[in-house]
């Protein structure tokens, strides 16, 4: 007796706790000042899951893009035209010279959210042996009329090569690609700069260039246009990954509220909180 009226509490007490829970918004939809909208999502179980832990909401309220070689800044994400600008905090520039590092994505980021053709990586202080400046010499280019030994002499915190060699050390303004499959020991230059809309940057001198790297992503096939026009957030179930319409229900749903939807909390995976249901309904 005494057991079955535990139990008869427990349950009563779990349904109190649903419309309260039902309250709750799923997934958070931003970060300061940076919108978080499909396909991405920093809360597990939320967005698409090729996107799965590419993000990080820290106690500032930055959001910063998770990668190999480090956390990079997200500054801005454009969800029309489907870039995203991100911010090495590490990285040199113009004003600022930094220790020697790498730019490094996993495989699957460079798949599906690689950056633009019009970032332009510039690598800084080369040896005469470094093979983008030898066997490899067509990686080099020029952009929008400006050619990368233009930072020496821009740039304060470039002119320290300058001075160093008495001469003005070789360079190479190159695409993602180079940086991707060749690490700064390989390439043999010492550091590394980005620069994002570098088309448009025509009589533009380096003082006045935004120092950055813009990725660009594809949507998942499928979309999301279904479930959030029907109250919904996208997500997808955290142990198969399989797509959910996650709403403010505690029902499962594939595709749409109107059909049902699945509810996740803090604390509760989408499959522990159903398997409550499940029990409770069963007792």
């Amino acid at each position: 007796m005494a057991a079955y009226l535990s139990i008869a509490i427990l349950v009563t007490t779990l349904l109190q706790l649903v419309p309260a829970l039902a309250l709750l918004t799923p997934c958070r939809t931003s970060c300061g000042s940076v919108a978080i909208k499909y396909p991405f999502g920093v809360d597990d179980g939320c967005g698409a899951p090729q996107f799965r832990n590419m993000f990080n909401c820290n106690s500032t309220t930055e959001l910063f893009f998770v990668t190999p070689s480090g956390n990079y800044k997200v500054e801005s994400i454009d969800y029309d035209k489907q870039t995203m600008v991100v911010y090495d905090p590490a990285m040199s520039t113009c004003s600022i010279l930094q220790p020697h590092h790498d730019f490094k994505m996993t495989d699957i980021q460079s798949a599906i959210i690689p950056p633009t053709s019009d970032t332009v990586f510039a690598l800084l202080n080369c040896s005469v042996d470094s093979p983008v400046l030898n066997h490899y010499s067509y990686l080099c280019f020029n952009f929008s009329a400006h050619s990368c030994e233009e930072l020496y002499g821009a740039c304060n915190a470039f002119r320290v090569f300058h001075f160093s060699t008495n001469s003005t050390p070789p360079c190479c303004f190159t695409g993602y690609d180079t940086v991707r499959t060749m690490s700064m020991n390989i390439l043999d230059c010492t550091h590394y700069t980005s620069v994002v809309n570098a088309d448009g940057l025509r009589g533009i001198g380096p003082l006045d260039w935004v120092y950055g790297i813009k990725l660009t992503y594809m949507l998942p096939e499928g979309g999301c246009r279904r479930c959030t026009q029907s109250g919904g957030t996208c997500g997808f179930d955290t142990e198969t990954e399989g797509r959910l319409c996650l709403c403010s229900a505690s029902s499962n749903s594939t595709r749409e509220c109107g059909a049902g939807g699945t509810f996740v909390s803090k604390g509760y995976t989408k499959n522990k909180f159903l398997n409550l249901r499940k029990t409770n309904s069963s007792t």
